[in-house]
């Protein structure tokens, strides 16, 4: 599955690649099994709203482990 994550605000934050989740520099940040993300080190730090389709979204207790960028667009 591929797709972009938007905050619960509609800012885009994210982009997801199969069960990689990428900042939007490209850095590889978290991965997804299911609805739930994990650090790269195993640790399981939050969830997203489950979603169908190539946009996933962020409830408000997730936000904060995107930092909202600049260069984000808001949908």
């Amino acid at each position: 599955m591929s797709g972009n994550i938007f905050n619960s605000n509609g800012t885009r934050v994210a982009v997801l690649n199969g069960a990689e989740v990428f900042d939007l520099d490209g850095k590889k940040i978290y991965e997804l099994k299911g609805i739930n993300l994990y650090r790269l080190s195993g640790e399981l730090v939050g969830h997203l709203n489950s979603a169908h389709g190539s946009e996933r979204r962020l409830d408000r207790s997730t936000d904060g482990l995107f930092p909202v960028r600049g260069r984000s667009r808001q949908i």
